[in-house]
């Protein structure tokens, strides 16, 4: 483990985000806010601290980063940009202390789109288009951003992206992964473009046009607005919102074989087939248990179910209707949908489609194999066989995942949370949702939480995000070893 390149790496990730804090720095003088004064003092700590670090680590040029050191630049970097990113919040004074500072950038960078505020429409333009943004910058990853434009990466990069891209199996769309990077970002930035058009063409201003699409894309649910999306009551915006976030929760190398061409990319992929279908499913099914118990016609039972389906399976966390008021089998679904997630590949979170995919096929072939003993079966995924290493990484990941789930949501318990809220928070947060159960459901925060609570959900939040072993990778002795 080369420490000094480790940091070196982290210094040019810090620098980096110091100067990003010029673009809210700008909506602070635009709108003549005080908080311009807290965000330079920010930005400056910001490039002071990355350019000292990156200077005092200088360490010998390198092409090659192993695995190991790859996930450590990746957990070191995010938690690094998760503080420095927290500075904006607490030097404004609207936050009440940098535990609360430190959540909601954690939340931000990771997609989880969790809030301990009380009344977002007091906070300054500049933190609200701040907290949109390092969402924004959080989805597609500040580590594949960083492999885009810094070339002196090297090919090490692809470790990086590796231990970062939420799949297990990276798609590797060009032959140079820093070509790859920049591909998935141009798409990125293409859609949250068009997104920001058609707001704007319905009427949404062009600030909160701006802010409500920097948090679709990343999947995290950010909203300018106390009530969220329910705050503008819009068939026009809810409809958007949510052919966006499906766009989100695909593969972003389907839209990528889209734009060159190949429409029917989406159709082809199982795994994409498989999430369409199970999408429309479950909307079915909520709209039925919602109509007469709790809107009088159809079209509001789809229009209110499906949205609320799709943001949460796709954990981007946006909300036009409270969900605890309706009635069990919906309320279950939901929590289904928040462990799910989305399609691997894309901003969201959650166990991914394609994990729960290679769950089944395994469950269907240990039942095959009960029956026929000397058969040889191979699981595969689009005509292709899966190999052992990766189907023993997947279940790795489920029992991690569950552990981690039960353990934390013990953890919660333990400080006085209802059952209900503990299990709300802890999923919301491994699957980098926002909402919950509880007191932490769709129309309320996490500001009453102790903060043994809110350091508790910052490890989720980053453990959900840089999925799970990138993070708890750190606890296994063998790591530290030669």
């Amino acid at each position: 483990m080369r420490w000094r390149y480790i940091l070196n790496i982290t210094g040019i990730l810090v620098f980096l985000l110091g100067f990003l804090m010029f673009f809210p720095l700008l909506v602070g003088l635009y709108y003549q806010e005080r908080v311009t004064a807290a965000l330079l003092i920010s930005m400056a700590i910001a490039i002071l601290s990355g350019l000292l670090i990156f200077i005092f680590s200088k360490s010998p040029p390198s092409d090659y980063i192993s695995q190991r050191e790859g996930m450590a630049i990746v957990a070191i970097g995010w938690t690094a940009v998760g503080l420095f990113g927290a500075l904006p919040f607490y030097l404004s004074g609207e936050f009440p202390s940098f535990v609360d500072a430190f959540f909601e950038s954690v939340s931000g960078f990771t997609t989880t789109g969790a809030s301990v505020l009380t009344d977002i429409e007091s906070i300054s333009k500049a933190l609200l288009f701040w907290r949109s943004f390092i969402q924004w910058l959080g989805g597609m990853g500040i580590i594949v951003l960083s492999v885009a434009i810094l070339p002196f990466l090297g090919v090490g990069g692809m470790q990086l992206y590796k231990a970062e891209v939420p799949t297990p199996v990276p798609d590797k769309l060009k032959p140079h992964i820093r070509d790859t990077a920049m591909t998935l970002w141009k798409v990125y930035g293409l859609f949250t473009g068009v997104e920001i058009i058609l707001l704007m063409m319905g009427g949404m201003g062009a600030f909160e046009a701006v802010c409500h699409a920097f948090t679709t894309m990343p999947t995290g649910g950010f909203s300018t607005k106390n009530a969220s999306i329910a705050h503008y009551d819009s068939l026009y915006f809810d409809s958007i919102l949510m052919v966006f976030m499906v766009f989100a929760g695909i593969n972003f190398s389907l839209h990528y074989q889209m734009l060159k061409g190949k429409p029917l990319a989406f159709w082809k992929d199982s795994e994409c087939r498989f999430f369409l279908c199970v999408l429309i499913a479950l909307i079915a099914m909520v709209s039925v248990n919602v109509y007469k118990d709790v809107y009088e016609t159809i079209g509001e039972s789809i229009r209110f179910g499906s949205f609320q389906i799709i943001s949460i399976i796709t954990t981007t966390g946006f909300a036009t209707a409270d969900y605890e008021t309706w009635p069990a089998m919906s309320q279950i679904i939901i929590l289904l949908c928040m462990i799910m997630g989305a399609s691997a590949g894309s901003t969201g979170g959650g166990v991914k489609i394609l994990r729960v995919i290679l769950y089944l096929k395994y469950c269907y072939k240990s039942l095959f194999s009960t029956i026929h003993p000397r058969a040889v079966k191979h699981i595969k995924i689009g005509g292709n066989a899966i190999s052992e290493e990766v189907i023993q990484s997947v279940m790795g990941f489920l029992g991690l995942y569950i552990g981690i789930f039960v353990v934390c949501s013990i953890l919660l318990s333990g400080l006085g949370l209802d059952f209900m809220t503990s299990i709300g928070a802890v999923a919301s947060a491994i699957g980098n949702i926002g909402p919950g159960f509880g007191t932490v459901g769709p129309v309320d925060n996490y500001a009453h939480l102790p903060y043994l609570g809110k350091w508790l959900l910052i490890w989720c939040m980053l453990i959900g995000r840089l999925e799970i072993f990138t993070v708890i990778i750190f606890l296994v002795p063998e790591f530290w070893r030669k």
